[in-house]
């Protein structure tokens, strides 16, 4: 799969010339098919706290879940939903229960004509006192998050002789639960988490492909795009119109560029003060908004925009396309790349650049997922590790869960993923680099966050297959770290390892055995947290 970040700077027309090699490829391929797996666990969970203090805590775990893939005609779509429930033996931890899954879906109304999208996302977070998140928390943990994030939306691809006729709208959801504001260091002013957003953002392309009939392709589009935040009523509005041209230079490169105009606004309300000039906190721990103050403007850029690049597409296996150009008052740049070099392997790579929250971003990574997929979970917890796995190639949403913080951001970075299967087994290897600038009003209890920079960086291996004809095993590792510039030492680290073994006792029922070494090193805390993990327990499948 080639991950095409589409923004108002891109050249839409090159979607004509370039289309995803490998997804375009693997969709003719595949025969229609659908798999519905529906399960039952129940498992006894150890875990053994190593440092800064020795304890042990034992859970018995009961869960439910299914897998599902649909692969029709007019339809496609992955699904993995799962819950959970923990009961602790200790009086000193709760019981927890929780919901986690990933969802990503299409359904033709008019076959390849207009099509409906949707994908949705529930999971666990950890959330460090500089407002840092990484998946996979420990069981009972206070600083436990929980995110819950959907888009729906209909896509029109049609034609009018020459010319292509493309649109899209697409609206999103995402929430944060967490009923109080994190207060993770004694004394310290509370995390401004994240509560919820509806994220809109809609599109129109008309253009020609080199060729139909002119040398040179030509196109004119434009788009909306709108994120309301609920904390302080913040607002992210993005409008832009621009024109194209695809130039080509061989039968496999072309250059493309485009120009156009782009109004973008960042505004938000400041919050309500009590006597003393304090902000007032409402009761679910969050700022309370001061709805008779007018907006105040974060960031705000109008005018000209522009960029040019180069797209390479030597075989059906490749695709390559590399944009730099002018946009939010400053230089960006945006492309990606795949590489298919083998029906059982991919490369794929992405750059991008934009500004949104925390939800606009969520929605976005999650419609860039691939629609057939195998989930990667962790196999003490069954939480979401965070990446996706298929013959499209691997894509993460490590990315896009980096930070908590309510703030409006701009936000810059790479992805990378490779996919391989060897014989009967899988591996897989996911890395990439998040840059957050945030952005709020000046004179507002967001000031001290504008400019204020957080750098994320993340990286996952995987190893998979089968041990004869009724056995499997899956171990993967991980590495998280996020540098804040909310605190100058604000540094966390998070690592571990996890590996599993599945034997088939019978047709439907399975013994399952894992294990897993967890570390967390935060300089916001006085001793780094390290624990190892262990589980036995049965599955049946229906």
């Amino acid at each position: 799969m080639t991950r095409l970040i589409l923004l108002a700077g891109s050249a839409v027309s090159v979607l004509a010339l370039v289309t995803p090699a490998v997804a375009q490829e693997s969709e003719e391929g595949r025969s229609q098919r659908t798999t519905v797996q529906p399960y039952i666990e129940v498992s006894q969970i150890g875990v053994v706290t190593l440092s800064p203090d020795e304890d042990a805590v034992t859970y018995t775990q009961a869960a439910v879940g299914v897998d599902a893939q649909v692969n029709g005609r007019n339809t496609g779509g992955s699904l993995s939903i799962r819950y959970e429930y923990n009961k602790s033996y200790d009086d000193d931890t709760p019981d927890s229960d929780t919901v986690s899954g990933v969802a990503r879906g299409y359904a033709s109304i008019v076959p390849q004509v207009l099509t409906v999208d949707v994908g949705g996302l529930a999971a666990r977070t950890r959330v460090d006192g500089n407002g840092g998140a990484t998946l996979n928390p420990l069981n009972g943990e206070d600083s436990e998050s929980r995110i819950y994030s959907a888009y729906a939306g209909p896509t029109l691809n049609t034609r009018a002789g020459d010319v292509a006729i493309a649109a899209q709208y697409r609206v999103g959801y995402t929430k944060v639960e967490q009923p109080d504001a994190l207060v993770l260091t004694p004394g310290a002013d509370p995390v401004d988490v994240f509560d919820d957003s509806i994220s809109q953002r809609a599109s129109v392309h008309v253009g020609t492909s080199p060729g139909e009939p002119l040398p040179i392709g030509v196109g004119l589009g434009a788009g909306w795009a709108q994120e309301d935040v609920s904390n302080l009523d913040q607002r992210v509005r993005d409008i832009y119109a621009r024109a194209d041209v695809t130039v080509p230079v061989s039968h496999s490169v072309a250059l493309v560029g485009g120009i156009g105009y782009e109004d973008v606004v960042v505004s938000s309300r400041d919050a309500l003060l009590d006597t003393n000039g304090q902000p007032v906190i409402g009761n679910d721990g969050r700022l309370v908004t001061d709805k008779s103050q007018p907006r105040q403007i974060a960031f705000e850029a109008d005018g000209l925009i522009w960029d040019a690049g180069v797209v390479w597409r030597p075989s059906s296996r490749t695709a390559f396309e590399a944009h730099y150009g002018r946009r939010y008052d400053s230089d960006t740049y945006h492309g990606s790349f795949a590489w298919a070099p083998s029906s059982r392997s991919s490369l794929n790579v992405s750059v991008y650049d934009s500004v949104s929250g925390f939800g606009g971003q969520l929605n976005t990574a999650l419609a860039n997922l691939p629609t057939e997929f195998n989930v990667a979970r962790n196999s003490l917890t069954g939480d979401l590790g965070g990446c996706v796995a298929s013959v499209e190639g691997s894509q993460c949403l490590t990315g896009a869960l980096g930070s908590v913080r309510s703030s409006v951001f701009r936000s810059r970075g790479v992805s990378a993923s490779y996919t391989t299967a060897i014989g009967r087994m899988t591996a897989g290897i996911g890395a990439g680099y998040d840059r957050r600038k945030f952005l709020a009003p000046e004179n507002t209890v967001l000031a001290d966050a504008n400019g204020v920079v957080d750098e994320a960086f993340y990286g996952s291996v995987f190893l998979s297959g089968d041990l004869g004809r009724r056995a499997n095993f899956s171990t993967n590792a991980y590495a998280t770290l996020l540098q804040s510039g909310f605190d100058q030492q604000g540094e966390v680290l998070a690592t571990g390892a996890s590996a599993s073994y599945n034997r088939s006792l019978t047709d439907r029922l399975s013994l399952r055995a894992a294990v897993a070494l967890d570390h967390i090193d935060s300089d916001l805390d006085l001793e780094d947290l390290t624990a190892a993990s262990g589980l036995l327990g049965l599955r049946y499948g229906f």
